[in-house]
């Protein structure tokens, strides 16, 4: 890391890193809130992003079962803030994974991504299904990492630890977070700010707390992921939202050179202003986007229970259905186990909702199963 590259304006302190003769210096951020007022130039683009925030958590209150639709939206988030730290799979091939999620045998097992992807779905449900119990807090974070690195790459790095060593972005290092000596100081100055009374806007807020987490980078792996959870965990509850509706990774995403670009450029030149721009101008993106893949979602499920309705289904098979949408792939063994019917009478099952063409034969599956594929673009179509 160059110390040149930052400003008389940077958001912290360089300071020596004693026997390292590549990266001199690290950089410890500023505490929380900011030295940066608020500019009036952007209360237009606030207000469009809470609008547009707003509509969407319309939406998901007024569903009847809104966990319908939440799961596929996980599903999705999971996979793209996945993709921002280069680790990929296949939807489908994710989807029959979480039927039989298994660990990897070692780090170069091609089941180590599919377990990542998985691991963060279920850190993202982890707040939920504790009822909101655990307040926003380092102990939430240490819960999130313990989550997502289980049993995966890097879960050698003490899960849910904050980490004792010096660890770095890049190499050569883009950027050098702060010496592990000062984390507990940055970490409980964190933690302050997230129990004090908000005096900015909190959709904004939640965007400086993503800042500073990133900065401060306090795991030895998987920081990146676990910032983004929080990020999703910080606007439900603050923005006051019925569940957790907005997810902004498939956003970074598309704009990853600049996402990390603007991280960076608060640090080194302290341009607030840039960062919550571009964080506003995702939220009224990806709120929108959100809302129409709801409404998709919540038309194919009235369209596939008519479906059953003109052809005599039953109540195995509207529940069959609402399963779809928490997992898109239905094996007939485990349809039969789930729903103590017989095989056949499963795999029977299976065969009308074929016949009804809401489902498709998986091919190339080890087992009999089959695939929503309207669900599958609803989901993850761009």
């Amino acid at each position: 890391m160059k110390s040149a590259a930052f400003g008389k304006r940077k958001t912290g302190i360089l300071v020596p890193i004693h026997g390292s003769e590549q990266t001199p210096h690290a950089f410890v951020p500023n505490a929380l809130p900011p030295d940066w007022t608020w500019p009036i130039e952007l209360w237009p683009l606030l207000l469009e992003a809470h609008k547009a925030l707003a509509n969407l958590n319309g939406t998901g209150k007024h569903l009847p079962n809104p966990n319908l639709i939440l799961r596929p939206l996980q599903r999705r988030e999971a996979q793209k803030s996945s993709s921002l730290e280069g680790t990929y799979t296949e939807p489908k091939q994710q989807a029959l994974f979480e039927l039989d999620p298994t660990y990897p045998d070692s780090a170069n097992d091609p089941v180590n991504a599919r377990r990542e992807v998985f691991n963060y779905a279920e850190a993202l449900r982890h707040q939920q299904s504790q009822c909101h119990q655990l307040p926003v807090s380092l102990r939430l974070v240490r819960d999130l990492h313990r989550i997502l690195m289980d049993g995966v790459r890097g879960s050698d790095k003490n899960p849910g630890e904050f980490r004792i060593l010096q660890n770095q972005i890049g190499r050569p290092a883009r950027f050098v977070p702060a010496p592990p000596q000062v984390l507990p100081t940055l970490l409980g100055d964190l933690e302050s700010y997230l129990h004090a009374p908000r005096t900015l806007d909190p959709l904004v807020e939640s965007f400086l707390v993503h800042y500073q987490f990133e900065a401060i980078h306090p795991f030895m792996d998987g920081n990146g992921r676990v910032g983004r959870l929080l990020l999703a965990i910080l606007i439900e509850e603050w923005c006051s939202l019925s569940g957790q509706w907005l997810y902004m990774s498939a956003y970074f995403d598309s704009n990853r050179d600049r996402y990390l670009d603007l991280l960076f450029r608060v640090s080194t030149h302290g341009e607030w202003t840039e960062w919550i721009d571009f964080c506003l101008r995702g939220v009224v993106e990806t709120a929108k986007d959100t809302q129409l893949r709801c409404e998709t979602l919540v038309a194919l499920h009235r369209d596939f229970h008519d479906r059953l309705r003109k052809g005599a289904g039953s109540v195995r098979l509207a529940a069959i259905v609402d399963d779809l949408f928490v997992t898109p792939i239905a094996i007939a063994a485990r349809v039969a186990q789930q729903h103590r019917v017989s095989y056949p009478t499963a795999r029977a099952d299976l065969d009308r909702l074929h016949k009804a063409a809401i489902i498709r034969p998986l091919e190339g599956a080890s087992r009999i199963a089959f695939y929503c594929p309207k669900i599958f673009e609803a989901t993850y179509a761009d």
